[in-house]
């Protein structure tokens, strides 16, 4: 193979139509057709064609689409290149078979020369007499190119054994016949000499394909001086080991790559399958995952082939596990979804019967009902945060319609409220008080102060809200000053109570670890619940503010629970 051909095996092709264009040319002309070549055009067009699905898939889903719903679109071009590709296929069929039978002709000419030289090394006088005409043969011999490969050898074995033999009987005409092994001597000498040179080529490939045609050069030069023979073949030799040794250690490094590049895949592999798809019980964290797998997706394009034998396989594998992750993750969308709808259903209809009740003049039993409303609102999962604000702003509008109309036919409840607005603004002074002061019993004064708070009456609707914030936020205050003495008695008490335990065995410690992690983890996905729901609740609406209070105070005691239980674990393995 020349250099040309090593060009066009190595020829990089920017698009399809480059690569249909190269294969219409071998497959219409009169080009010889390397099998390396067709190989090299066939993965370049799927891996130009692969990258154009991608790009299609992936333009799909950053649409928005569905990944499971996408269908790639037929590429007509691959239907031009299979069948450009099966004429090509059929040219170098017909061009081996033509080769097959020219080989064959070559082969019969050749035992034809042998015989014809062997009949003339029978005598010295034959061989003299016949000199010119061995010349002759020797020269067709030269002209006559490859035969089959199983008879190449023992071809020219026979070729060689009749030469000598020849020469050996040659004594009548010494000069002609040193003048041969001069001049073969020249020409095998110049053989090595460029044997010699290929050893700096930079294209191994390249060099070896030339070390082969420099191989066939030098077995059809007839022989030298008997005491040269060993000479001038071991400076040959020596020269194609050096090209053959390069030749193959440029492809061990290939192998050696794709093994590395095995590796890498391999890993991703595993990366993805580990994924536990089981674990993901939220949005934030199936995008997360989603992220990146589709990371990983662009890593993996980043690394070469693996070795032929495992290529697809390993691609195979990591496809699967990516399509297992993205099934799955379309899977939870989908009941996210239904239960979205029933949440919504169920929102609807207690929105529909608070509008039918704010209208009502029957105060108390509507008050009652409104406010179970409510509390069934609440047990109520999440929404769509579109569809979820909406529904709320409604349904807040039928309360604060009905309440409204309530505070306005009773001018008597507005003075009541509104000196029990003063009382519980008092009470909650008297709490704040407490944030700084050193109370030798600061529960039991809080309690005090609280029940005081309860028993007090409603206050005026518009001003609830904001007093409840201002309550509450002093509570948590409180509940902070007091959770920590609380949580370090707490804590000590463990400590004192795990060396009981400690002297029933480390089973029982163990055991009691166990208990402990089983708790913490319950606790820390009912706080995982607790920061999600907040994600689709809103404090746009003053009225709305109170629910979201209420859910970050239990978020504070969940995260200080976690902290306590964590350092009662901590304090088991010390």
């Amino acid at each position: 193979m020349d250099s040309q051909d090593t060009a066009q095996e190595k020829r990089l092709y920017a698009t399809k139509e480059e690569v249909l264009d190269r294969i219409k040319e071998l497959a219409h002309g009169e080009e010889d057709i390397q099998r390396a070549e067709m190989e090299h055009l066939k993965m370049a067009f799927y891996h130009l064609l692969g990258q154009e699905r991608e790009a299609a898939q992936k333009a799909y889903i950053e649409a928005g689409g569905d990944p499971m719903q996408y269908v790639a679109v037929p590429d007509p071009t691959e239907e031009v290149f299979k069948a450009e590709m099966a004429l090509l296929k059929e040219r170098k069929q017909k061009e081996a078979e033509k080769l097959e039978a020219q080989k064959q002709q070559n082969l019969k000419r050749k035992q034809e020369i042998i015989e014809k030289i062997k009949s003339f090394a029978t005598t010295p006088e034959e061989a003299a007499n016949n000199y010119q005409e061995v010349k002759a043969m020797q020269e067709e011999w030269k002209e006559i190119k490859a035969v089959p490969a199983e008879n190449a050898t023992e071809l020219w074995n026979n070729y060689k054994l009749v030469q000598e033999q020849y020469y050996d009987l040659l004594k009548m005409n010494f000069e002609a016949r040193e003048y041969d092994f001069k001049k073969n001597l020249e020409a095998k000498t110049a053989l090595c000499e460029a044997a010699e040179k290929l050893a700096d080529e930079e294209d191994v490939v390249s060099a070896f394909h030339q070390l082969q045609e420099l191989h066939n050069q030098f077995r059809e030069i007839g022989p030298v001086a008997k005491e040269l023979r060993e000479e001038i073949w071991t400076r040959f030799k020596q020269a194609s080991t050096v090209v053959n040794k390069r030749h193959a250690d440029h492809f061990e490094a290939i192998h050696q790559k794709e093994e590395e590049n095995l590796q890498k895949k391999s890993e991703l592999c595993d990366k993805v399958e580990t994924i536990a798809t089981d674990a993901l019980k939220t949005t934030a964290e199936w995008e997360e995952k989603a992220k990146e797998i589709i990371g990983i997706q662009a890593e993996w394009k980043t690394i070469g082939f693996a070795p032929k034998a495992h290529n697809v396989k390993i691609f195979e594998r990591f496809r699967t596990a990516c399509d297992q992750f993205f099934t799955a993750k379309n899977e939870f969308y989908q009941q996210l979804k239904n239960t979205y709808a029933e949440n919504i259903a169920k929102k609807e209809e207690i929105v529909k019967k608070a509008q039918e009740l704010a209208d009502s003049t029957e105060w108390k039993s509507t008050a009652d009902k409104l406010m179970q409303l409510q509390k069934d609102w609440k047990e109520i999962g999440m929404t769509p945060r579109k569809v979820g604000e909406q529904l709320w702003t409604d349904f807040r509008a039928a309360c604060d319609k009905f309440f409204e109309a309530r505070n306005q036919a009773g001018s008597s409840v507005r003075t009541e409220q509104l000196e029990n607005l003063q009382k519980k603004q008092s009470i909650v002074e008297k709490l704040k008080t407490l944030i700084e002061a050193e109370v030798e019993d600061l529960q039991a004064e809080m309690q005090a102060l609280m029940e005081e708070y309860n028993q007090t009456g409603h206050v005026p609707f518009k001003e609830k809200d904001q007093l409840f914030r201002d309550y509450h936020d002093t509570l948590d205050i409180l509940y902070k000053k007091l959770n920590k003495n609380r949580a370090s008695r707490r804590l000590n008490a463990f400590k004192d109570n795990l060396k009981e335990v400690a002297k029933r065995g480390e089973n029982a410690v163990e055991t009691e670890r166990q208990k402990m992690q089983r708790r913490y983890n319950e606790m820390k996905q009912e706080l995982e619940t607790y920061e999600n729901n907040l994600l689709f609740l809103t404090s746009s609406s003053k009225k709305g503010n109170s629910l979201i209070d209420e859910i970050n105070r239990k978020v504070e005691k969940l995260r200080d629970e976690l902290k306590l239980t964590q350092e009662k674990i901590k304090a088991m393995g010390e």
